[in-house]
């Protein structure tokens, strides 16, 4: 019962303090510190989601720097703090194990060939190519929102599907419209139509700033 309690609690603490960081203007002071607050709150708790993976420290910096830009995502009538930065960090660890799965996809496992015939095969494998840099910019791009611009843009009615979730899910590899859907309990043709007139224009514009071409189609 006194965990129940304790839980309830930490709950009612972090959402006042939430509540509290948002009506401070963005960037002030008081905003970065009342931020601050629940950084060592939620650090301190031990509530957060943890698991065993060299990723792991990069996906919770990410996820930190998620949320101190964008603390007005988080909508408390659909879960608590914790859960909600605990979903953004599970996000935050698919994609790095994604990104992992896509380098792996491309190493050679020499050890499964046999000795004699490794020149003869290795001289016949194409070159691997690199993942192209306009991906890792693209990326970085997204997930950083320099502009406020993707996570200010959303599905109507829905201010937690934004144009930077639906793109950071789209890059490759692709995850399928339909767990979008299912994701965020949304009719199938919602997030793609919105993609498209909202998501796709923005990705074209930032490719052509980057110097690319012929790209986001």
């Amino acid at each position: 019962m006194t965990n129940v309690h304790t839980v309830s609690n930490l709950n009612l603490q972090l959402q006042h303090l939430v509540a509290q960081a948002c009506s401070h203007p963005a960037k002030s002071l008081m905003r970065r510190q009342k931020l601050s607050e629940i950084v060592r709150v939620v650090m301190k708790s031990g509530k957060l989601w943890k698991e065993n993976t060299p990723y792991y420290n990069d996906a919770l910096q990410q996820t930190w720097l998620y949320f101190c830009r964008n603390p007005e995502q988080y909508n408390p009538e659909s879960c608590s703090v914790i859960t909600w930065l605990d979903n953004c960090l599970k996000w935050r660890l698919q994609d790095f194990r994604s990104r992992e799965a896509q380098i792996q996809a491309k190493t050679i496992p020499l050890f499964s060939l046999e000795i004699e015939n490794t020149t003869g095969v290795i001289e016949n494998l194409p070159a691997a190519a690199d993942i192209p840099p306009i991906l890792e910019e693209t990326y970085q791009w997204a997930f950083t929102d320099p502009d406020n611009d993707l996570v200010s843009t959303h599905v109507k009615g829905r201010p937690e599907v934004t144009c930077q979730i639906l793109i950071l899910r789209r890059l490759p590899p692709e995850t399928p419209w339909k767990n979008i859907a299912e994701e965020f309990n949304l009719p199938l043709s919602t997030a793609p139509n919105f993609y498209k007139r909202e998501c796709l224009p923005r990705l074209r514009n930032f490719a052509l700033r980057q110097g690319y071409h012929e790209i986001w189609n």
